[in-house]
């Protein structure tokens, strides 16, 4: 060194390890071509040279810690120390204040390192990862972004980090939708970003997390014309294509580039952005042919940058820094007769000039102007990069000072589009169907218009038998309850396509009351016919009671003030209002913009809607309930003074079938717009057009058939009473002559049986009398053989003359003019027909063959 002496300082660089940053592979290099420049620059530190001693910290607090030990407990005494990575800074930072050591950093980015209470006389070349922040502020302000996400890796340099940014996004009212964080496995983490659904995405990780997350990245889709990541910007231009088969990465590099397409990077300014000549003479040019050149002696190839690449020139002017402040410190102390070779560890004094002279530090360097904030940071410009087609291009730069942004506008986006910072999502109200709605109403205006006919009709034939026997009254009634049930199909249909927010709350109330009152009066009126037909076939004989037609008007206006009553405290106390329910979101189909449609669905209710419909229906399932008994139990009834009560009946069965039916099935399928619409309006239409059909159809019929038939006024179609008497009478007589024939039928079959007896009897004798001829034959045979003597003459039994067996057959009932009596009489058997005037008729057995007795069950 020509007698010259050393100043030596300590280096700590990250070169080695697998985890946080080894950005001294690229630092080292460029802070060793500073010692060389500094050294050869005879009016910097006259007499004396620069010595750097270092050591490999693996990015690692423990190992950071034993090399600054290690520097420090060897001679010979370093007057400064450099480091790099913020995890080892903070631990060399806050201990060396105890050895009045000034430590500079040219590559530690935690806003932790800020704190002057904590890390007293620590500065950096490297500017806090704080002042990204104002410059993503500045960006997402730009692109009107007000919803962001953040993904961090659990180190105290970016929770620091985090901190911060969201101090500043509550500032700037930017939403952040989610923060997430991970240690090693960013797996969970980027799931959980989609599940949030974030579009922009600020990363905060070092360059061998970030790949794990860009992997994470593609598997997720995460990526694309809909997404946003922000990444810190001080990785190598091909950190994504690097270290994927050591660090077993199972995604390839086409994968890598795909899922890095697009996405922006915020980074200090590192590199001089004006070709100008810096204090060691050269342009940020000139530095980097030279540092690629002293990459390429230690191994790395052009196409391949170590880490810390684009912070080289920090390190190169951190030495700068270095220099100048021992320059600046070294003139003080001659002012005052001191050296600086007088410094050791417990020289405060010295060592409060050094921390001056650093504070007061200024130059143009290859890194851009180098100035420290009270802090001790970095006093930069930030710049704002894009990954198009692989490559970095700059968008532009900020400055944090005057809060000027300078945009270049070279973004490129994928789809031509700027992405949206949410999904945007476009509300739509599922409405019934125009043509399902117009079809059900036009069917509906049909039934209207024929129930109006029908009114017609029965007012045009009201004197007519036919009309006045079917309570003409109670149809009336109905027809105009089918009425108001056809009109609520319009009502039904009315959503928000044809009427606004505040109106549909009308709408639903009208609904309520049209359909209600209209089944009230609809069935109501069928009701009371069929319970009217029921209690006159139940009248014993001595209720003589006429059920007069005013009790039938009475039951059906009950129902309708039931009803009024109802709804009316309903509309009173709980009305119905507008309530949207909403459904998943959905994807759009032939649309290139990136939007979700979320469906909405408008319903009619109120806060105890449950209440007040189990009021309703179970009010009217038991009338309909009871309507099906009371219809069942008189099937079979055909009563002359009400003509139609068997067609009322299968109208009941209609209408409660459909109404079983359509009740929990419009409950199930109460999200499905045009299905339920549809099929309660079929359900309404098939009830009233049933029901008029069955009930006005036939008499429609029999009046064209007899149009010329008399009419006579009986008083609004109501029996009189001596037809009332008759009819009983009638139902009594028959009640009469259902017993005898009961009694007859029973007497019948009583001489059935006995006929059927003396049958089998007459039957066993023939048979015994068979076997005495064969046993008398048998002996006259075996006398024959034995020829001993003549055979003794067999008398044969007789009686005698004018004696009388006993009865065999007795046949008597009233209904026959005579009675038959078989007997033996004079030794032959006679049969003797007795006549009503007590005389009779003796015929032998020669006239038996020759009369022939017919006794049929017609006689008896």
């Amino acid at each position: 060194m020509g007698g010259e002496r050393l100043l030596n300082i300590g280096g700590i660089f990250p070169i080695g390890g697998s985890d946080g940053w080894q950005g001294g592979q690229a630092c080292q290099p460029a802070a060793m071509l500073a010692m060389e420049d500094v050294n050869s620059r005879p009016d910097l530190l006259p007499g004396y040279k620069l010595n750097l001693a270092w050591n490999d910290s693996l990015c690692e607090p423990g190992l950071g810690a034993a090399v600054m030990y290690d520097l420090l407990y060897n001679l010979p005494i370093k007057l400064m120390l450099l480091g790099g990575c913020s995890t080892v800074c903070t631990t060399i930072g806050e201990a060396a204040k105890m050895w009045n050591l000034v430590v500079l950093s040219y590559g530690s980015s935690s806003p932790a390192l800020s704190d002057r209470q904590r890390f007293p006389t620590f500065f950096r070349t490297h500017p806090s990862a704080t002042v990204h922040n104002p410059t993503r502020i500045r960006v997402m302000q730009k692109y009107n972004w007000s919803r962001v996400a953040i993904l961090q890796q659990a180190e105290e340099v970016f929770i620091s980090t985090v901190e911060d940014l969201e101090v500043r996004c509550k500032d700037a009212k930017i939403e952040i939708v989610t923060r997430q964080s991970f240690l090693t496995d960013p797996t969970d983490a980027v799931r959980n970003l989609k599940r949030q659904d974030a579009r922009i995405v600020v990363g905060l990780f070092y360059v061998n997390a970030a790949r794990r997350v860009l992997c994470e990245i593609y598997k997720h889709q995460l990526f694309g014309k809909s997404y946003v990541w922000f990444f810190i910007g001080w990785y190598e231009d091909n950190w994504f294509e690097n270290h994927l088969e050591e660090e077993n990465l199972n995604c390839t590099k086409e994968q890598m580039r795909l899922a890095a397409e697009g996405h922006m990077t915020t980074e200090a300014l590192m590199w001089n952005k004006d070709n100008e000549k810096t204090i060691s003479g050269m342009t940020a040019g000139d530095f980097r042919v030279r540092l690629n050149q002293a990459l390429m002696e230690r191994g790395f190839e052009n196409r391949s940058t170590p880490v810390g690449y684009q912070e080289a020139p920090l390190a190169y002017d951190a030495v700068w820094s270095v220099a100048l402040a021992l320059n600046k410190t070294m003139e003080r102390l001659t002012d005052v007769n001191k050296s600086i070779e007088e410094f050791d560890y417990s020289n405060k004094e010295i060592a409060d000039e050094l921390y001056k002279a650093m504070n007061a530090t200024q130059f143009l360097g290859v890194s851009g102007r180098v100035a420290f904030s009270n802090d001790g940071d970095r006093i930069a410009w930030t710049q704002v990069e894009q990954m198009i087609d692989g490559k970095y291009n700059k968008l532009g730069y900020f400055d944090v000072q005057t809060d000027n942004l300078t945009w270049f506008n070279r973004e490129e986006w994928i789809g031509g589009k700027v992405p949206q910072d949410r999904t945007i999502v476009k509300r739509q109200l599922r409405t019934v169907s125009l043509g399902v709605f117009i079809s059900m109403c036009t069917i509906s205006s049909v039934g209207t218009v024929w129930a109006l006919l029908l009114l017609l009709f029965t007012f045009i034939h009201r004197h007519r038998r036919l009309i006045q026997l079917s309570h003409p009254a109670c149809n009336n009634l109905s027809l105009v309850g089918i009425i108001l049930c056809l009109s609520s199909i319009f009502l039904l249909g009315l959503d928000g396509q044809f009427v606004s927010k505040e109106q549909f709350p009308i709408i639903c109330g009208l609904r309520a009351w049209c359909l209600s009152l209209g089944f009230s009066l609809a069935y109501g009126a069928m009701f009371s016919k069929i319970w009217r037909v029921h209690r006159l076939t139940t009248k014993t004989k001595i209720e003589n009671k006429r059920v007069e037609p005013w009790k039938l008007y009475v039951m059906v206006g009950s129902f309708v003030v039931v009803d009024i009553i109802v709804l009316s405290v309903w509309q009173g106390v709980d009305p119905l209002q507008r309530t949207l329910e909403s459904f998943p979101l959905e994807v759009p189909q032939n649309t290139v913009e990136d939007i979700k449609i979320k469906p909405e669905l408008e319903h009619c209710e109120s806060k105890h809607n449950t209440i007040w419909l189990g009021l309703l229906y179970g009010y009217k399932g038991l009338l309909l309930i009871f309507g099906l008994f009371l219809a069942y139990e008189t099937r079979s009834i055909k009563l002359k003074q009400i003509n139609d009560s068997r067609l009322v009946g299968m109208s009941i069965y209609n209408v409660v079938v459909l109404c079983l039916i359509t009740a929990p099935v419009t409950l199930v399928i109460s999200t499905q717009q045009d299905a339920s619409f549809a099929f309660v309006s079929l359900a309404i239409i098939f009830c009233c057009f049933l029901s008029m059909a069955l009930v006005f159809v036939p008499k429609i019929v029999e009046v064209l058939h007899h149009p010329a038939e008399r009419t006579e006024n009986t008083g609004e179609g109501a029996p009189s009473k001596e037809e009332e008497e008759r009819y009983q009478k009638l139902l009594r007589e028959n009640e009469d002559m259902q017993r005898l024939i009961a009694e007859k039928e029973e007497k019948i079959r009583l001489l059935k049986l006995k006929l059927q007896e003396r049958a089998a009897i007459r039957s066993r004798e023939q048979q015994q009398q068979q076997q005495q001829q064969q046993q008398q034959q048998q002996q006259t045979a075996e006398n024959h053989v034995a020829g001993s003597a003549d055979p003794p003459t067999q008398q044969q039994p007789r009686l005698r003359q004018g004696s009388v067996v006993p009865q065999l057959a007795t046949v008597t009932t009233p209904l026959l003019t005579s009675s038959v009596e078989l007997y033996y009489g004079s030794g032959r058997p006679a049969v003797r027909i007795v006549t009503p005037d007590t005389s009779s008729v003796v015929a032998d057995d020669s006239m038996v063959p020759r009369i022939n007795f017919d006794i049929s069950e017609s006689y008896l």
